[in-house]
C-alpha cells in the first residue's frame, strides 16, 4: 500500500491540515515553510519531547505508549473514530507475531436468513475489505442490477463495492452524492487498513484503485476515516428515477469487519414508492431462490461417483 509508516503518514497528514490559529497558537503573520503545524509545535501542544515525536513520524520509535496516543489525539482534535485508528496504526507498528492469512469471508447462514427475511427491504451483506457476500433480490436490483445475482457465491469473483463506486459506469451514475459516497468508501477502507495492514488482498484491492482511479488516489492520500451507521444518499435509479434513501450498517454478530448494509425511504413517499416499484419489477433469479434450489437438488439428488482430475 505504502512504504512509508502508515502511523507517521497519518500523524503528518492531521498536522498538515491544522493551522496555528486552530489551537490556540500566535501566528505573527511569519511565512510558513510547511503547511499546517510545525513538528516543535504539535509536540508542545501534546507535551513530548520533540524529538521523540519526530521518531514517531518517521518510524523510529514503535513504542508509543497509550497515554502519548491520547495526548497526541487531543492535539490534533481527532474524533472517536480517528482516535481508534490511531491506536490500530501504533498496535500494528509495534506488532512482532507472525501475521496470519485471514480466512476466507463468507456470510454465515443466520446472516442469509436475516437478509431474506427482510423481503422487498433492499439488503447487502458486506465484508472487511466491502467485498459483497450475500444480498437479497431488491438489494441487488438496486445495487448492481447489471451483475449476475449469483456472483457473491463465487468467491474470486465477487464484487467489491469500493471497486464498483470508483470503477464501474453504472454505480458512479447511480449515486446522485457521489463524492459524499466515494469518501465514505475511501474512509471505510482507511479503518480496514489500519486493523489488518498485512492483508495482502486488501493491499491488492488499494493497489488497483490508486492507480485506476486518481480520485481515490487523491482521496486516499487525505487518510480520512469514516465509520458510519446511518448515512443518508440521494440516488438516481435507471429503472425507477431518484430516490432519497438512508442506507443503516448492521455489524453482523460474531462475524469482524461484515456488515449488513439496509435501504429505507421515508414514509409515503415518492422514494418508498420507488423501492416497492424496484421490487415488483422482472430481474434474474435471486440469490435466495438459487440457495434454495441448490439444497432441494442436494437432498434429493443421487450421490454421483467422485471423477478424478476433472476440469473446471
Amino acid at each position: 500500500m505504502n512504504k512509508k509508516p502508515p502511523l507517521g503518514e497519518f500523524l503528518r497528514t492531521r498536522r498538515a491540515q491544522l493551522q496555528p490559529a486552530d489551537v490556540g497558537l500566535p501566528d505573527f503573520g511569519e511565512r510558513r515553510r510547511v503547511p499546517g503545524l510545525r513538528r516543535d509545535e504539535l509536540a508542545q501542544l501534546a507535551g513530548v519531547g520533540l524529538s521523540y515525536y519526530t521518531r514517531l513520524e518517521q518510524g523510529g520509535s514503535l513504542n508509543a505508549s497509550p497515554e502519548v496516543l491520547e495526548a497526541l489525539a487531543r492535539a490534533l482534535g481527532l474524533d472517536e473514530v480517528e482516535r481508534a485508528h490511531l491506536h490500530d496504526l501504533a498496535g500494528a507498528a509495534r506488532r512482532t507475531t507472525t501475521w496470519r492469512r485471514p480466512a476466507p469471508e463468507r456470510a454465515g447462514d443466520a446472516t442469509r436468513q436475516l437478509v431474506d427475511a427482510l423481503g422487498d427491504t433492499p439488503a447487502v451483506v458486506l465484508g472487511r475489505r466491502s467485498d459483497v457476500l450475500a444480498w437479497n433480490r431488491t438489494g441487488h436490483s438496486l445495487f448492481a442490477g447489471h451483475l449476475d445475482p449469483r456472483i457473491p457465491d463465487q468467491p474470486d469473483q465477487r464484487p467489491n463495492m469500493a471497486r464498483l463506486v470508483f470503477l464501474d459506469a453504472h454505480t458512479r451514475d447511480l449515486f446522485v452524492d457521489w463524492p459524499k459516497k466515494a469518501r465514505n468508501v475511501v474512509g471505510k477502507l482507511r479503518l480496514a487498513a489500519g486493523r489488518h495492514p498485512d492483508d495482502p488482498r486488501l493491499a491488492s484491492l488499494i493497489g488497483e484503485l490508486t492507480m485506476k482511479s486518481p480520485e481515490f488516489a487523491t482521496m486516499w492520500a487525505e487518510h480520512g476515516v469514516r465509520k458510519w451507521a446511518l448515512a443518508a444518499y440521494r440516488m438516481h435509479h435507471p429503472a425507477v428515477g431518484r430516490m432519497e434513501l438512508n442506507l443503516q450498517s448492521l455489524n453482523v454478530p460474531g462475524e469482524e469487519g461484515q456488515r449488513i448494509v439496509v435501504v429505507t425511504a421515508g414514509a409515503d413517499t415518492a422514494s418508498a414508492a420507488a423501492l416497492s416499484l424496484l421490487a415488483r419489477l422482472d430481474t434474474p433469479t435471486a440469490p435466495r431462490t438459487v440457495h434454495a434450489e441448490r439444497t432441494r437438488h442436494a437432498e434429493t439428488a443421487e450421490p454421483t461417483p467422485t471423477v478424478t482430475n476433472s476440469p473446471r
